[in-house]
């Protein structure tokens, strides 16, 4: 159910009291019958000024009674404009067919009324005019009606979309800080633990390279902490900024991953344009698949400059990803290639597994 514009009838309501106050206050005089039509003038405002939580067929009749009686009353004739107001608010309850019928109806009514009460009035000019004023009144107040419900129904519309964009923006930000935590959080507790296994292994046999191993796993933890905050304070498209210097960034990821074991070797060629985090995040979940799932004992990873874009292959020697290849890693990848506008494309096998990435500038 829509909601009637309430102002409409508080207006006529007031226009009629003071038309026919005044009319008293010329003519006969204020009396009784002066009362009680500002009496139930009162009344209508009051009945009109409560919404009402259900369509009532009950109300509508109570004020279509009151309204009756009002124009009992009112020795000015005045009041009779007030039954446009009864299409108008069944347009909001009912719908248009509704409110056409019934100003058809109020028309004829006003007709039968001047048939009753005045011989002949159908030559009369004065009454062919006022019928024909309250007719172009109902078709009025029915066109203000349809265009108010109109208007109404295009608001809801407009704060369903809005709030169906909220929603859909709020979702794609939570899927944003997921695959940044997944991606820098992820790979960084799996360089932990590899790091602290060597620390753990060589802690007896060699103390130096234990120590470097846990200022390596030590880096690595402060490094998620500093990509965690960095996540939740980022809010624009992720495929526009990355690290400063992505081949700085990945030397780094490469040497405090491998702790110099040369199990990962990092090769860049071209000249870099500008930073993608893209790729940055792409490196990540390669070396983290191939360090927690393949058994791989040789990494590689290559970075191409190209003349449309940036190229990134992380290839290993393991077993494959097996089932790892349908996990949440690689499907925030692929989404954040097709945001980027880029490609990614796996290649696994018990030979071992290839990922490779393509940016465009």
């Amino acid at each position: 159910m829509t909601r009637p514009v309430p102002w409409i009838p508080s207006v006529l309501y007031g226009a009629v009291l003071l038309g026919g106050l005044y009319y008293a206050a010329i003519g006969p005089g204020p009396g009784v019958r002066s009362a009680g039509f500002a009496g139930l003038l009162c009344a209508l405002t009051v009945l009109d000024a409560r919404e009402w939580p259900v369509a009532s067929g009950a109300v509508f009749a109570l004020r279509a009674v009151l309204l009756g009686a009002v124009a009992a009353l009112d020795p000015s004739g005045l009041s009779r404009v007030l039954f446009v107001l009864l299409p108008f608010l069944a347009f909001f309850v009912w719908g248009r067919t509704v409110s056409v019928v019934l100003g058809a109806g109020c028309v004829a009514a006003l007709a039968g009324v001047f048939t009753v009460r005045v011989r002949h009035w159908e030559v009369r000019a004065e009454y062919i005019s006022d019928l024909l004023m309250f007719a172009l009144g109902v078709v009025l107040a029915i066109a203000m009606a349809a265009v108010a419900v109109r208007e109404q129904q295009a608001r809801a519309r407009l704060e369903g979309t809005l709030a169906q964009v909220a929603e859909l923006s709020a979702a794609r930000e939570r899927n944003r800080l997921a695959r940044d935590i997944h991606d820098s959080l992820g790979h960084h507790l799996t360089a932990i633990g590899i790091q602290l296994e060597k620390a753990e292994a060589f802690a007896s046999l060699d103390a130096a390279g234990s120590a470097q191993a846990v200022a390596h796993a030590r880096w690595s933890a402060n490094r998620a902490l500093d990509e965690v905050r960095a996540s939740v304070r980022t809010l624009g498209p992720e495929a526009e900024s990355g690290p400063a210097g992505l081949g700085r960034a990945l030397t780094d990821l490469v040497h405090h991953l491998d702790g110099g074991s040369g199990r990962i070797t990092l090769e860049v060629s071209g000249t870099e344009r500008r930073p993608l985090l893209v790729l940055y995040r792409a490196a990540q979940e390669g070396l983290t698949n191939a360090c927690r799932h393949s058994g791989a004992t040789q990494i590689r990873v290559d970075v191409a400059y190209e003349e449309h874009g940036a190229v990134l292959r992380v290839a290993d020697n393991g077993g494959g990803l097996g089932t790892a290849e349908e996990g949440f890693g690689l499907a925030g990848l692929r989404e954040r290639l097709r945001l980027a506008g880029g490609s990614v494309e796996l290649r696994s096998s018990a030979t071992g597994t290839v990922l490779t990435v393509r940016v465009p500038w």
